[in-house]
């Protein structure tokens, strides 16, 4: 059975157009009540939202959906999505549920999900839902009605969530930094953590109007942070997105790291304090360095379809702890059981604090791969994956980079193309090799 409506990271879409409307987003939520009480008697639910202004309407909708399925809820206000993953399990709750559109503009908005461990739902779950949506409402008689009351202090918990992830016998004392909240759920909490522990903090986008959430800042514009750093003369910039759950980091000079380099920065880290992961997973899109670099230290790696979702499903089945994506979605199990953007910056930022060094002396050792990335549109019915002259294309072209670059053929998932993508040491070659084989997948019938 195919999923209808739920996609990678939970509902998504344009508010006001399906289903992100307050009548779907009633029914979704008193889906999910009747879902729960598949298995509790009385389930109680956390909700926590982004700063974008069609949040007030969906969370009035969820609300009264899950109260008329018999389902208590516990409101958080603007939280980032990793605080609400946090706090369901903290607060023994049923379900965490956050409404955002991540890295998306006002306009969109969604909802996704969490279990009582805090950890994304899979997708057996996901069509016990969709299976309730299709059959009518059950609603709680009166004296059965769920009651619906506000956590107060609900950033000050995550705040200290936040703090105790990175190492008590250390502080960010004498550190200048600037923190980039995207206009977002993290405006509040994400310079207080910093703050707190000791950094001489400096924010922008940190002023949310529910309808400025990740424009020209962010972890997605980073530019607005580059130059605050190099006019601050700060040491570092910290950049999320509009929940919060990824990063991207500048340093004093303007360079932008990303979430590769940070995913094999704290990999170091680890085993510069005895530590010695087992292995760590990336997707197909992580830089050829990173797993080069991985492979000198001894640490195993290996690659899921992309997308933090596969990237924790794997962690979980191989029992390891570190993985992420270049996009900045950072994963470190044994600190969270989510992608976190604030609790990544804290621990790259232990490892400058701990070893004495920059992000890039602890980033020395590895220099990106230059990319090429060339977007084949498809003709009419083109099945490009039996196409002979592409795959041995493909294979010589792989046999002459050997561990100096990659090949990598995939379809778009959103549009009729093929990207072609291809990772060298030297960029004419990567450049080279990608052109050859877009004309070849072009040349066919």
């Amino acid at each position: 059975m195919t999923r209808k409506y739920f996609g990678t990271d939970g509902i998504r879409g344009t508010v006001g157009q399906p289903p992100i409307t307050p009548d779907f987003v009633l029914r979704l939520a008193h889906a999910v009540g009747r879902v729960l009480k598949k298995t509790e008697a009385r389930p109680r639910v956390l909700i926590g939202k982004d700063t974008r202004i069609s949040g007030y309407m969906l969370e009035s909708a969820l609300e009264s959906g899950f109260n008329s399925a018999g389902v208590d809820v516990v409101l958080l206000g603007p939280l980032p999505t990793p605080g609400v993953a946090y706090l369901t399990r903290a607060q023994r709750a049923s379900l965490g549920v956050v409404i955002s559109a991540s890295h998306n503009a006002f306009p969109d908005n969604g909802i996704k999900f969490f279990s009582a461990q805090g950890t994304k739902l899979d997708d057996e779950w996901e069509l016990a839902v969709e299976a309730a949506l299709e059959e009518a409402p059950a609603w709680a008689d009166s004296a059965q009605l769920g009651k619906a009351r506000r956590l107060d202090d609900a950033a000050g918990r995550y705040t200290e969530f936040c703090k105790s992830t990175f190492a008590y016998d250390l502080t960010l004392r004498n550190m200048k930094l600037v923190v980039d909240g995207a206009h977002g759920a993290a405006y509040q909490v994400a310079p207080q953590v910093f703050h707190e522990l000791g950094a001489d903090v400096t924010s922008i986008g940190c002023a949310p109007d529910g309808l400025n959430i990740n424009k020209d800042v962010g972890a997605t514009h980073p530019q607005a942070l580059i130059q605050a750093v190099k006019a601050r003369g700060a040491d570092y910039g910290i950049a999320l997105d509009g929940d919060a759950d990824r990063l991207q980091l500048v340093d004093a000079t303007g360079r932008l790291f990303n979430g590769d380099e940070l995913l094999y920065l704290m990999v170091a880290e680890r085993i510069a304090r005895g530590e010695k992961p087992v292995g760590v997973v990336g997707t197909l899109m992580t830089n050829k360095a990173v797993e080069v670099a991985l492979r000198k230290l001894g640490v195993e790696f290996v690659r899921t379809r992309v997308g933090d979702r596969y990237v924790l499903e794997e962690l979980e089945k191989r029992g390891w702890l570190l993985g992420g994506e270049g996009s900045g979605h950072l994963l470190a199990l044994d600190r969270h059981t989510t992608g976190d953007g604030i609790v990544s910056a804290l621990q790259v930022l232990q490892a400058c604090v701990r070893s004495g060094k920059t992000v890039a002396q602890l980033l020395e050792g590895v220099t990106l791969f230059p990319q090429t990335l060339i977007n084949v549109r498809l003709a009419p019915g083109q099945d490009w994956q039996t196409n002979a002259a592409l795959a041995k294309e493909s294979e010589r072209a792989e046999a002459e980079l050997g561990d100096a670059g990659r090949v990598l053929i995939r379809a778009s998932g959103t549009e009729p193309v093929v990207r072609v993508m291809v990772e060298a040491r030297d960029a004419k070659h990567a450049e080279g090799f990608a052109r050859r084989l877009a004309a070849t997948l072009e040349s066919a019938d």
